[in-house]
């Protein structure tokens, strides 16, 4: 057991490490735009949705890695108060939304990008660029958040049970 939740946090750290280059992209397609339009008098059609798309994917790509570093936004008044066992039983009595909604971003995320994909659906612009790529996202960052969801879960688990914490890495 303990591979496979190392296994899930090495796929979303990996993940998120490759995925955070995007930025580099991001920042140069605004600066790109930035440039032509008021240097040169010259704005492009394509940098807006292009900066769009890249920052979608990096946000939906990067939600098991936050997940699996602590960085969702956390209601930590009294939480942190407690000690980590009673904190693991809170976490699980929240466990069922949690897969609830990824379940559904999953089922409907892929619905939504199949469709996509099946019309090679273009965004209805004068630039038009193909949307399927970015919604097949959609289902590949819920499936990396749920696999990081259920290595978090397993070890609240484990942790409820028998007061013990299952290292997983950073």
């Amino acid at each position: 057991m303990k591979r496979f939740l190392k296994g899930i946090d090495r796929l979303n750290e990996t993940t998120g490490k490759l995925v955070s280059f995007l930025i580099i992209f991001l920042v140069g397609v605004i600066l790109y735009e930035i440039c032509a339009r008021y240097l040169f008098n010259s704005p492009t059609i394509w940098a807006h949705e292009t900066s769009q798309m890249i920052y979608g994917v990096y946000v939906i790509l990067l939600g098991g890695y936050v997940l699996q570093r602590g960085g969702h936004v956390n209601v930590e008044i009294l939480y942190l108060r407690f000690p980590p066992r009673k904190r693991a039983i809170i976490d699980l009595l929240t466990w069922l939304l949690f897969f609830y909604f990824c379940g559904l971003l999953l089922t409907k995320g892929w619905e939504m990008a199949w469709d996509s994909f099946t019309v090679r659906e273009t965004e209805p612009t004068a630039f038009a660029p193909p949307v399927y790529p970015i919604k097949m996202m959609i289902p590949l960052g819920a499936l990396l958040i749920l696999l990081q969801g259920l290595a978090k879960f397993t070890r609240d688990l484990t942790l409820a049970i028998s007061g013990k914490e299952e290292g997983h890495e950073h």
